[in-house]
């Protein structure tokens, strides 16, 4: 499924522009859900990144919103899919999905003003090659684990969230669950803020840091939270078009992110 790599290993991607947070709330939930519901019934062997993009693109249209990556400081594509080793920002093309491959797909919308992220890891399901063509293989146990793991430290987290809770402690979290399990958080993909830009403070960070402003959450707050788990070590290559990463030793990759709104009393998960 990969194109060649250069051999540029464990330095960061560029970073993202950064702006203040937008205090107010990002688009209503309506579109998400009905996105998120219409990925999954994509997931399917056979299939291309490309038309998973064409077919999230038509349906962001159709819902009256705009696909934020698209053209975003020149990202070709409406959506990002990154499969099977692949860490984040890959871009759709003619990629065919084979059964027992795993893709992320993280879709961000611009709607009535504000932004709102999400994004879900998959197993890709179709025929196995017994069976008539009738059954469906069961996806890798280590994939499915590691996807399951991913979900959870996500929930994890936002179970905890409300005003007054320190953004220092997302890292730890979702490090402890990781570690626990048998996996390794790949720590150079932060979550943001978010609202009327696609990319601000604060940064939101899925591992524990030295650099603990103090920063808690005050209602009003919009963020992502988006962590990375890989199966194997965190060391990187990153490809020819300048955005997408995938691991140095072929490691699977699951990523889960959802946009969230403190709220006076807790939180607002507006992506589910």
């Amino acid at each position: 499924h990969n194109p060649a790599c250069p051999a540029t290993t464990t330095h960061p991607p560029p970073p993202h522009p950064y702006h203040p947070t937008q205090t107010h709330s990002p688009p209503p939930p309506h579109t998400h859900t009905h996105t998120r519901t219409h990925t999954h019934t994509h997931m399917n062997k056979g299939v291309t990144t490309d038309s998973i993009d064409a077919e999230l693109h038509e349906a962001i249209i159709r819902g009256g919103a705009y696909p934020s990556p698209l053209g975003y400081r020149g990202f070709p594509k409406s959506i990002c899919t990154s499969v099977n080793n692949v860490l984040f920002h890959g871009i759709p093309d003619h990629t065919v999905l084979e059964n027992g491959d795993i893709i992320n797909v993280d879709v961000t919308v611009y709607l009535d003003g504000y932004h709102g992220d999400c994004s879900q890891t998959f197993h890709v399901q179709g025929p196995s090659d017994a069976g008539a063509g009738k059954a469906t293989a069961p996806p890798h146990p280590l994939a499915r684990e590691l996807i399951q793991v991913t979900n959870d430290a996500l929930m994890k987290v936002i179970d905890r969230l409300s005003p007054g809770f320190p953004f220092a402690a997302i890292g730890h979290i979702i490090y402890e669950h990781a570690r626990k399990n048998g996996f390794h958080v790949w720590p150079y993909a932060a979550g943001h803020g978010i609202g009327t830009v696609f990319h601000g403070h604060p940064n939101v960070f899925h591992l524990p840091t030295d650099n603990d402003t103090g920063l808690t959450m005050q209602p009003g707050m919009a963020f992502t939270i988006e962590p990375i788990l890989v199966t194997g070590q965190i060391d990187y290559v990153t490809w020819p078009d300048g955005w997408t990463c995938s691991t140095q030793d072929g490691g699977w990759a699951s990523q889960a992110e959802h946009t969230v709104v403190i709220t006076d009393t807790g939180v607002d998960v507006v992506t589910l």
